[in-house]
């Protein structure tokens, strides 16, 4: 048995035929414009989320400086079922801050320092300890990943919109079939289906 094979028609939403009902010029209207706003959201959409992510991480740099703590007491080695991803622990030090005051609190050190060495930690203006700020190249591949996640969103909240639109159009046009078929039937005095 031979294969059928279809001719695909391209464009058939836009070109004149007695079978093209307004709601198809609609929908593909409607599809066309779904696809430029999510190129063209997700083209703002990752360009903003880039510079914000530039923006946070150099207010960051701005804010936190280094500084040289002393360790208080000995760092623990946590041994091999507790160790994180970078190898360090939890350890007390002490620091004295811009404003003369000296201060203690918990920062991340390698395993079994000895207490009394000197290890630098990042603060922000309040004293606090902070994490370091991002390099150059971090900041860089934050923001690609960044602009790369909100145009993905961006793009998929309007495409997802458009085929909810699609959707609510392909249920209208199937009623509106019914209803012809409804009125094409009733006239002869029987049903078709």
């Amino acid at each position: 048995m031979a294969a059928t094979q279809c001719t695909r028609v391209r464009l058939w939403r836009w070109r004149r035929s007695p079978l093209r009902r307004r709601s198809d010029v609609i929908e593909g209207w409607v599809v066309l414009c779904g696809w430029l706003l999510a190129l063209v959201g997700a083209v703002f959409g990752g360009m903003l989320a880039a510079d914000a992510v530039v923006a946070s991480a150099e207010q960051q740099r701005a804010e936190s400086r280094r500084v040289t703590a002393v360790l208080v007491k000995d760092a623990e080695d946590p041994g091999a079922s507790r160790v994180a991803t970078d190898h360090m622990v939890w350890a007390t030090v002490r620091w004295t801050d811009a404003d003369g005051r000296t201060r203690t609190d918990e920062a991340r050190v390698s395993p079994k320092t000895q207490a009394g060495s000197k290890v630098d930690v990042w603060t922000d203006r309040r004293g606090a300890i902070v994490n370091e700020p991002l390099s150059e190249a971090e900041i860089r591949l934050h923001s690609i990943a960044g602009g790369v996640l909100a145009a993905a969103g961006a793009a998929g909240v309007v495409l997802g919109c458009t085929w909810t639109v699609r959707l609510g159009m392909e249920r209208r046009r199937l009623e509106q079939w019914a209803a012809e078929w409804e009125r094409m039937d009733t006239p002869w005095g029987w049903k078709t289906g």
